[in-house]
């Protein structure tokens, strides 16, 4: 969609502006931006979890600095979705990390997608994913992993959607709080 012309869903900005809706490979001067979303983010959905000592100590690890480091890392790939020039989504892909015997096969992790409260429900995290698993059989893999909280059922069905299965258990440590989340793996070839 060109800038300036009206969305397919008709969504517009204040004063009847048409809203541009696009995405784009993620740079290292967009670290700032992905860490205040991730943090927003992340508290919308779990800081009811934790203490909030917990919680700042977890975001403060995840700041601006950490996410530079990994954006200008060529083993890790950021997409990032935007309305207008408002950063409203972002996945991002890197090297596996977790407990999981991968049996010889290549394999990379989607490490975090999230999407700003207020674009959810409205495909940004569809067309996130796509770009995940495009960009995941790109680079040759044929596995793509991930964990979830058990008890997010809302992207455990996101997720089951494009065909990511069960494959083990994760914990998932925030301060003194050791969340279950589950390993989900999608093969691709």
């Amino acid at each position: 969609m060109a800038c300036g012309e009206p969305r397919a869903d008709g969504r517009q900005q204040d004063g009847g502006v048409p809203v541009s809706r696009h995405d784009r490979d993620g740079g290292v001067a967009d670290a700032a931006e992905v860490a205040a979303l991730f943090a927003r983010s992340f508290t919308a959905t779990f800081g009811h979890l934790y203490p909030p000592e917990d919680l700042a100590g977890f975001l403060a690890g995840c700041d601006g600095a950490a996410f530079a480091g990994e954006l200008a890392d060529a083993d890790h790939g950021f997409r990032l979705a935007f309305e207008g020039d408002a950063l409203i989504g972002f996945v991002k892909l890197g090297p596996t990390a977790l407990p999981i015997d991968r049996a010889g096969r290549r394999a990379i992790e989607l490490r975090q997608l999230y999407v700003d409260e207020a674009a959810k429900g409205l495909g940004v995290a569809a067309g996130l994913m796509e770009w995940a698993l495009a960009e995941a059989a790109r680079r040759g893999m044929e596995d793509i992993y991930l964990t979830v909280w058990i008890d997010n059922h809302r992207a455990r069905r996101f997720y089951e959607r494009y065909g990511f299965v069960e494959v083990g258990r994760y914990a998932f440590v925030v301060g003194g709080t050791i969340d279950d989340d589950r390993i989900m793996r999608l093969r691709l070839a």
